[in-house]
């Protein structure tokens, strides 16, 4: 099997729903509100619906009230990778799957102060989530 880098587009349609395509191989969002994990928040750990990679634990998540999951920060290690988004017509930071190269959201400096300051703000359709046995 290919590495998730490695696949083409054709393969992606095939692994993913249309939406799921949309927000991880388009850099696509999805409404706000409406995501499955918005207000999910037992007790485990989200991967990437792309490839599977962990990018998050639920000690991270909290409500941020912007409509989309939030979190403090992803995994320890180099899950995500972050790059500068001027799509838009805003200076951003995205938030990509280190493993796939995936759409996941964005980062912003707004997050709880106590707890590092940083809100990562992720698409439900980017995320699998994996229930703490």
């Amino acid at each position: 099997m290919p590495e998730p880098k490695e696949l083409s587009d054709a393969e992606w349609r095939e692994r993913l729903s249309p939406d799921q395509y949309h927000v991880l191989r388009e850099a696509g969002t999805e409404r706000a509100f409406t995501g499955q994990y918005d207000k999910h928040f037992e007790q485990g750990a989200y991967r990437c619906a792309g490839c599977g990679e962990m990018l998050f634990e639920s000690d991270s998540k909290y409500n941020s009230g912007c409509g989309w999951p939030a979190f403090t920060g992803p995994v320890e290690g180099d899950a995500v990778e972050e790059r500068r988004d001027v799509s838009h017509g805003m200076i951003r930071t995205e938030v990509l799957c280190s493993k796939c190269g995936g759409h996941l959201g964005h980062v912003f400096p707004d997050g709880p102060p106590e707890q590092g300051g940083m809100r990562y703000c992720i698409n439900s359709l980017s995320l699998d989530f994996d229930p703490k046995d």
